[in-house]
């Protein structure tokens, strides 16, 4: 009960200045500023890849996203000959390819996929974590997903921003596990039927999902477990990356 001016009133019914409403007003006032400012990381995100797709066309790529400078120097692959003759590839320290093959894509279906994906999926857990963590979360999960490619086929040319995109399913699911429920319940479907295509489908990524989707797990896992210490929860989150990048330089080495 809240003590008022006119009396001992229920918290529900307390006045303005009461400590229960007083609270509750601060909380919705939090939301309403996140909310005012909107997703507006996930609209970037999915801006700088169709970006990079039309300046790849304008370098003289392909329609496939091949053939352009932007391609040979941003795909993942352990080690190939770019059409110059020259040896490239993680294994030759060329390590800004584990972030930059999420950004390109093999062709407008690859990429209009990914992007509707991540324009119904991002704003619920960017709306969760925050700007800021959920980009960290992207991009630690790309660095997982990239991880992953490398570990399950190093040999191949990788490219696209699944392994990024399945850490956000993979924090949902771990959310969701701890009765948080940023798909209304339905992460575990989701991450279900994403695993059966991933499988069923030839010429998809399985490590790259598979990795992305741990990575992202990961970064749910140290946000919702150290949520009173956001400092640490970034540190660990940081440590995740490192780990990934680590895990693929050994792999190419």
């Amino acid at each position: 009960m809240t003590q008022g001016p006119v009396g001992i009133r229920c918290p529900d019914h307390a006045s303005a200045t009461g400590k229960t409403l007083t609270t509750q007003r601060a909380a919705r006032t939090a939301t309403r500023s996140l909310s005012a400012s909107g997703p507006f990381v996930t609209f970037t995100l999915i801006g700088i890849n169709v970006g990079i797709f039309v300046l790849g066309l304008l370098l003289g790529g392909e329609l496939n996203g091949t053939g352009s400078w932007l391609y040979e120097q941003g795909v993942l692959v352990s080690t190939a000959v770019d059409s110059s003759g020259q040896v490239i590839g993680v294994s030759e320290g060329e390590y800004w390819r584990l972030i930059t093959a999420a950004f390109l894509h093999y062709g407008f279906i690859h990429l209009g996929m990914n992007m509707l994906v991540l324009w119904i999926i991002g704003p619920p857990l960017e709306e969760y974590f925050g700007h800021s963590r959920y980009l960290l979360v992207y991009v630690v999960a790309g660095l997982a997903g990239s991880a992953g490619a490398l570990l399950w086929s190093p040999n191949a040319l990788t490219v696209g921003a699944s392994g990024a995109i399945w850490g956000i399913m993979g924090a949902a699911l771990v959310l969701e596990a701890r009765k948080i429920w940023v798909f209304g319940g339905s992460a575990m479907g989701l991450v279900l039927l994403n695993l059966a295509i991933t499988f069923v489908i030839p010429g998809i990524s399985i490590g790259g999902h598979i990795g992305g989707l741990i990575g992202g797990g990961l970064c749910a896992l140290a946000f919702s477990s150290l949520r009173r210490s956001p400092a640490l929860a970034t540190l660990v989150m940081g440590a995740v990356g490192l780990a990934s990048v680590g895990l693929a330089v050994a792999q190419t080495a």
